[in-house]
């Protein structure tokens, strides 16, 4: 009993931190999306009022909501962790030559300041003096405006993203590749497994875990896709890089509806907890193996 409590002093000031800096202001912010807190309740509390579940409704009922949903969506599920896996791959083949230094390499914009690296691929996707475009022009493809047509402006941003992010799922990969033991390919190789088999059967169920672990980290990170489109298209052309969170932040930090603005914050949540909990339970059943 001494020895329990002596923990809980221990734990007490983490607990107390987490408490003060996290579930206090979860807790306010779910609060203020059950009212109409605006600029006006702001300058006078008296002006601000309970309304329920009147954001939420709102919320669903606006058309802008469902359109920035499914731009993230769609950010979510192309910029995928395929990316990811086959750089592993090809690091930890025994083909690969200078690992070394392509895995510096690739690692390296994931430490780099993402707005600065936004402001670079900005010029490169540049219309008139962009070097994608100067590339095409190489080949015979007339110009693409790529942050101001509409159809190009997400699949534009996903690529930089992707070039972003990637470096990170792949050096938990490859530290996941280089723990699988190498008697279950030679095994493997000795019953007659091609390449696709070792992959599918040995190289999978063993990077299961790890696997669950990246997508749930870059699903959940996808999810709160922000300062891409904030850098590099303002949220357009014509919306149509709005996310949810970028949503969020113009309801609370350009038109002052915080407490519309608490409630995507809390949509978003539920959809990432529940996209978290299907994962899991998928694992749960073998999908993997």
């Amino acid at each position: 009993m001494r020895f329990e409590r002596a923990a809980w002093w221990f734990v007490a000031p983490a607990l107390l931190v987490i408490g003060v800096f996290f579930f206090l202001p979860v807790f306010a912010a779910l609060l203020m999306s059950l009212t109409d807190f605006d600029i006006y309740a702001l300058a006078d509390l008296r002006n601000l009022r309970f309304v329920g579940l009147s954001n939420y409704v709102s919320l669903l009922q606006t058309p802008l909501f469902w359109q920035a949903f499914g731009n993230t969506l769609y950010f979510v599920v192309v910029g995928a962790i395929g990316v990811s896996l086959g750089a592993a791959l090809l690091l930890h083949s025994r083909l690969a030559r200078f690992k070394a230094f392509f895995r510096t390499a690739l690692f390296a914009p994931v430490v780099t300041t993402l707005v600065a690296v936004a402001v670079i691929w900005r010029y490169l996707f540049n219309t008139r003096y962009g070097l994608l475009n100067y590339a095409l022009g190489g080949v015979g493809i007339q110009p693409i405006d790529w942050l101001g047509d509409p159809h190009w402006a997400m699949p534009a941003i996903i690529v930089f993203a992707v070039w972003k992010n990637f470096g990170y799922n792949m050096i938990i990969l490859l530290a996941g590749l280089q723990s699988i033991p190498e008697e279950l390919y030679e095994a493997a190789r000795i019953d007659g497994a091609s390449i696709w088999r070792q992959f599918r059967y040995v190289t999978l169920p063993m990077l299961a875990p790890i696997l669950l672990m990246v997508s749930i980290l870059t699903i959940a990170g996808y999810f709160q896709l922000f300062a891409e489109p904030y850098v590099m298209t303002q949220g357009g052309p014509l919306q149509s890089t709005v996310s949810v969170l970028y949503l969020m932040y113009e309801e609370g930090f350009k038109w002052w509806n915080l407490g519309s603005a608490s409630a995507v914050a809390f949509v978003l949540f539920l959809v990432i907890f529940g996209i978290t909990a299907l994962q899991l339970r998928y694992t749960r059943q073998g999908a993997w193996t």
